[in-house]
């Protein structure tokens, strides 16, 4: 039996309200202190996870900090309190530790983690690149785009996942412009994929200006807050928005019926899966970067896996080979809780058609 453990934690405040109904009345102060204080702990064991090579069971590891604390507290303290929940997963027997979220951010995304565990670590990002692309040109073709024909912008461009979407899609689309709020390394990232990309590459600092001629737009920033509203989307535009806290507006699935956001990464796992724990998501499916370190402790590749700012497009690959090798799949389309089926796209599709037709766009 291959073992995992998964570091997950509250993205805000409300979060806590799923712990319990009675935190909507407690103030938001008085539950960061609480939470700052309070110790990582097991949350549940995941069992029947299982391919036709291996099989694997696996820990939720609570790290008590929501997102908005894992970037305004002293990094020092922040890293301790991840390294101790991945010390659990390590006592519990896991041989590989996943890190979620924002503790897959802070610091240098993954290395001290790694250098202060005796098992290996993975951020899960190198997976959560390839079905956020997968997802998107899936999306496309739904919604009658030639993949390679379109403008995609990349929206937190200079992350480890944001840089590795812009590296893969400068070979897939014609134009790729990548946002990012420091323009120093984003001049510098633009160089480089012009160097070797074959698509037209430009940047700009200016989401709202950048986001009205964009056919595709992945966006994964550590944005606390929403950045992309609905009156700042070209019509037909398809969104994978694999930020988490989310970075499109609901208002966006609310008010632009000619806009398809998909959320990135819903995957399908093998076997009768129980996670022990609901995170919102349907049965026995994950987050891409959960995906990951169970489909790297079924294949017993316990070594470090997705480090550092700059992910290895090679790792890439490889995850999506034992993906399929494994089973896992992506779960079809899903935005802000709610499935999305095929007469929802057909819908949207025929909408965009409709108003570009209208104004000759």
């Amino acid at each position: 039996m291959e073992k995992f453990g998964f570091v997950f934690h509250p993205l805000s405040i409300k979060d806590m309200e799923h712990v319990s109904p009675i935190m909507k009345f407690i103030p938001d102060s008085w539950i960061e202190a609480g939470l700052k204080m309070k110790k990582p702990f097991k949350v549940s064991h995941i069992t029947g996870v299982k391919s036709p090579y291996a099989e694997a069971e696996g820990w939720f590891l609570g790290c008590t900090l929501t997102a908005k604390q894992m970037i305004t507290l002293p990094e020092e303290f922040v890293m301790d309190r991840i390294i101790e929940t991945g010390k659990i997963g390590q006592q519990l027997g896991a041989k590989i530790i996943g890190l979620g979220a924002f503790s897959s951010i802070v610091g240098d995304a993954g290395i001290t983690v790694a250098k202060n565990l005796d098992i290996a670590v993975t951020t899960g990002n190198s997976y959560t690149v390839a079905t956020a692309l997968e997802g998107t040109k899936e999306a496309a073709r739904l919604m009658g785009k030639d993949f390679s024909k379109c403008h995609a912008l990349v929206v937190g461009a200079t992350g480890s996942i944001g840089s590795a979407v812009a590296r893969i899609l400068a070979d897939e689309v014609a134009k790729v412009t990548m946002v990012a709020r420091r323009m120093e390394p984003l001049e510098e990232l633009a160089q480089e994929i012009i160097r070797n990309g074959k698509s037209e590459v430009a940047v700009s600092g200016d989401i709202r200006t950048a986001l009205k001629d964009a056919d595709i737009v992945l966006t994964v920033t550590s944005a606390l807050d929403f950045i992309i509203e609905p009156e700042y989307l070209k019509p037909g535009a398809v969104v994978c928005d694999v930020a988490r806290p989310r970075n499109v507006s609901r208002e966006v699935a609310d008010k632009r019926n000619d806009v398809l956001v998909i959320e990135g990464g819903v995957i399908n796992v093998p076997g009768d899966v129980d996670f022990g724990f609901n995170f919102g998501f349907p049965p026995k499916t994950s987050y891409a970067c959960m995906a990951e370190t169970m489909i790297l402790a079924l294949d017993g590749r316990y070594e470090n896996f997705s480090m550092g700012r700059t992910l290895e497009l090679e790792k890439i690959k490889l995850i999506s080979e034992l993906a399929k090798k494994h089973g896992f799949s992506l779960a079809g389309f899903r935005n802000f809780e709610r499935a999305v089926d095929m007469n929802r796209i057909l819908e949207k599709k025929a909408a965009a058609e409709k108003i570009i037709a209208v104004h000759g766009l």
